[in-house]
């Protein structure tokens, strides 16, 4: 059953949800403040340290890829406990890791299980609501995922300083036993056994085929990759570019973390009420060329020098609020399009929010890991998502914002 946009989900529902699609970002960010620290201790490279945060990304698009189907097939439930129960396993083992090659297999593996709770949730979502009311869900979702950017590296800044960087792995350990004792207790199963398909391999390959034949679709299951592709260089990149080039501290780092954040949280429940009034393709068709302006304000900031610190912050913390109005606006678009699978098409947007992002992100490093190939990272993704939503959307066609979010 679905539920229109006007419907209420109960409180305790959305901060189920967010807790399970918070457990990458929470797995991405507790550490963030220690990267120079593993690079120091383990005696590698800030491009390989970057690596251990695509890993996880990585980890995550292969894993919804397999789960996806498996979820349409046995439900919502039983992936997502073992998925869990894989990254709790992950987490002890990399806490031990004892050199960086290790530790970036272990942290695949923990992106592999962090997918079914990502894929589960995303297709839960689906299973009660579709189109605006998915939309709302998915900004409210970003609420409580947005948690993890505020308050992850500054906990784990803490840890490391109190017990050493190894210490946040297992505190990723014990959040995932509190998260699966959680879900195993309160997670409704929303897809029943009459509404499953036993697709076997061939059966899978086809509903991908059927789904990538959807050039609507593909165009917009992937800006949400190339939005997160952006955060993500910031995310992977800002450790070096404000601790090492700046001078902050972890704890000066943490919060200016958080500041930005906070824009990111700000911007997702901005959007909550956007969909309420606009359609989510008319959101879209504003937020991405508004957010390739603030991010070419911010190479040129980047590249000055000018104005220093602040000025470097301040159309950074303004481009993550409005990139934030895409991914959930594009996600809801696009799962519309295909509710009878939603947890393969679900597992498809994740695997290339995750896989693009994978891709884009180790770039700040190629391009010398400072503010200039942040910046320049960050423009270059926003720029692809202009590019797919012009060439690939009805976008900007009379009469072509709805529907995109209509099955093909």
């Amino acid at each position: 059953m679905t539920f229109p946009a006007a419907v209420r989900p109960p409180a305790s529902f959305v901060l189920l949800l967010g807790a399970m699609a918070a457990l990458p970002a929470v797995t991405t960010d507790l550490y963030l403040p220690s990267l120079p620290d593993v690079a120091r201790d383990l005696e590698t490279s800030a491009a390989l340290v970057q690596a251990t945060i695509t890993g996880v990304l990585i980890g995550g698009a292969v894993g919804q890829i397999l789960i996806g189907p498996l979820s349409d097939r046995f439900g919502r439930r039983a992936p997502v406990l073992i998925g869990i129960s894989v990254h709790i396993v992950a987490s002890l083992l990399a806490a031990i890791a004892p050199s960086i090659i290790p530790l970036l297999a272990l942290r695949v593996i923990q992106g592999v299980g962090n997918s079914a709770a990502m894929v589960s949730a995303m297709a839960v979502i689906r299973d009660r609501y579709s189109g605006a009311g998915a939309s709302v869900i998915l900004s409210r979702l970003m609420l409580v995922v947005g948690v993890a950017p505020l308050f992850a590296p500054t906990v784990g800044g803490l840890i490391a300083h109190l017990w050493g960087w190894r210490a946040n792995f297992t505190v990723l350990a014990i959040l995932g036993l509190i998260l699966l004792l959680v879900v195993a207790r309160a997670l409704p199963e929303t897809h029943p056994p009459e509404r499953r398909v036993a697709r076997g391999l061939a059966g899978t390959a086809r509903s991908y085929g059927v789904l990538l034949a959807d050039r609507q679709f593909m165009a917009l299951a992937l800006l949400p990759g190339l939005g997160l592709g952006a955060l993500i260089s910031y995310v992977a990149g800002s450790p070096f570019v404000l601790r090492e080039g700046y001078g902050l501290s972890e704890n000066a780092f943490a919060l200016l973390f958080a500041i930005n954040g906070a824009g990111l949280v700000l911007g997702s429940q901005v959007n909550a009420s956007l969909v309420r009034r606009f359609e989510p393709l008319k959101i879209i068709r504003v937020a991405i060329p508004l957010a390739m302006l603030l991010a070419a304000v911010l190479v040129v900031v980047a590249a000055t020098g000018a104005g220093g610190l602040v000025a470097l912050m301040t159309p950074l913390w303004f481009m993550l609020a409005v990139n934030a109005l895409v991914p959930p606006n594009a996600s809801a678009l696009a799962l519309t399009r295909h509710g009878e699978r939603a947890g393969t098409a679900a597992a498809l947007i994740g695997a290339m929010q995750a896989g693009v992002a994978g891709v884009v992100s180790p770039m700040v490093g190629v391009l010398g890991g400072d503010a200039v190939a942040m910046a320049t990272v960050i423009l270059g993704a926003v720029a692809a998502a202009f590019v797919v939503l012009v060439v690939a959307t009805p976008a900007y066609r009379r009469g072509g914002e709805t529907p995109a979010g209509e099955p093909a």
